[in-house]
């Protein structure tokens, strides 16, 4: 077993793995507007550990960025943050920016979903990695250039040199995709986050992006929270899984725990609208209707409304995050238990025919 020295104390590796990088605990998050005040994140809490991958999965609208952005303090004044997240032994909320700034892009980064807006387009992509640098380290300009070129080369990107003089423009989706991973282990952080990278790139592109960033992962060793709405990404890449609806976890566990033991009708529903090719049924499962108002949220459940188990009980109060049956495994359902067994989805989701599928 090796060790690793840290001060006077000697830790194995075995320790290290089980180090907690990032912390949250009962985040909320709201915006007032004109029309109310928007519950965007309501009470969520995990942890993850070095080296680990937790994936935040649900639609469009249900917190998932909201919840990443505050903790990298990159929300608009106006919005209003309760709870606490802490990264190793530092707080993250409620400090001043400047205090921040020094963990921000060093010790936590973050990989935005659209890199052709989040890089300048008025500066060469050699520039801009080593920006990254210089605003964290007191090395020279040509030390931090060469650390830029090398990281380029690390993601991928063929001609490093030549390629970082390039602008952001001159590069694919995908290579500007790499130049944002390069940028966000640039400083060998402690702690990655994720927010839908591959957004908007092909197939083949996705799959060399995502193992980049197993890649950097393991070279920085890194936590990582991944934050997507794709489940065939999360199967292939995430040790656990939570599961977003309405501004909260409504299912956490370990990634094969999720997939094949669900306890939440939510997550069966997810489960059961992606396309399976070896089926010979053409058809999926479809959840019916849409997301509640952030604003104005039912009583109760907040998937009530849409699930094919819901009954009255399920009206009178919101179910808390539960241990379920399995190890480990969390579900915000009062009948989690009548999932037990690894149902098929199509038992609880009615099927939608597909057009265009085998007959």
């Amino acid at each position: 077993m090796t060790s690793t020295e840290v001060g006077n104390a000697a830790v194995t590796s075995d320790a290290l793995d089980d180090e907690v990088m990032l912390r949250v605990e009962d985040l909320s998050v709201s915006f007032p507007t004109e029309d109310g005040v928007v519950q965007a994140v309501r009470g969520v809490s995990y942890e993850v550990k070095r080296g680990e991958v937790f994936a935040v999965v649900g639609e469009s609208g249900c917190g998932k960025s909201v919840s990443s952005m505050a903790l990298m303090g990159l929300l608009p004044k106006t919005a209003r943050i309760e709870g606490r997240a802490r990264y190793l032994d530092n707080d993250l909320l409620g400090r001043p920016d400047r205090e921040v700034r020094g963990f921000r892009g060093s010790k936590l980064a973050m990989i935005f979903q659209d890199p052709m807006t989040s890089l300048n387009p008025v500066y060469t992509i050699g520039k801009q990695l080593a920006e990254a640098v210089l605003a964290h380290h007191r090395i020279a300009p040509k030390v931090a250039m060469e650390r830029a070129i090398d990281m380029l080369d690390v993601v991928g990107i063929p001609q490093a040199r030549k390629r970082a003089k390039s602008y952001p423009h001159e590069f694919s989706g995908g290579m500007r995709q790499r130049v944002m991973i390069a940028m966000a282990i640039i400083n060998n952080p402690d702690v990655i986050i994720a927010d839908e990278p591959t957004t908007a790139l092909d197939v083949t592109v996705q799959a060399q992006i995502l193992e980049t960033l197993l890649e950097a992962k393991e070279r920085v060793g890194a936590a990582i929270v991944l934050i997507t709405h794709d489940l065939g990404v999360v199967a292939g890449m995430a040790d656990r899984v939570g599961v977003m609806y309405a501004g909260r976890f409504v299912e956490t566990g370990d990634v094969n725990e999720i997939f094949h033991a669900t306890r939440m009708p939510y997550t069966a529903g997810l489960l059961g609208s992606i396309p399976d090719l070896d089926s010979e049924v053409a058809e999926l499962t479809p959840i019916e209707g849409a997301p509640p108002s952030l604003i104005n949220p039912p009583e109760g459940c907040k998937f009530m409304v849409r699930c094919p188990m819901a009954r009255p009980a399920c009206g009178e109060s919101e179910p808390p995050l539960a241990p379920t049956d399995r190890p480990g495994h969390f579900s915000a359902c009062k009948f989690s238990h009548e999932l037990e067994g690894n149902q098929d989805t199509s038992e609880i989701f009615k099927p939608a025919s597909v057009s265009g599928g085998a007959s």
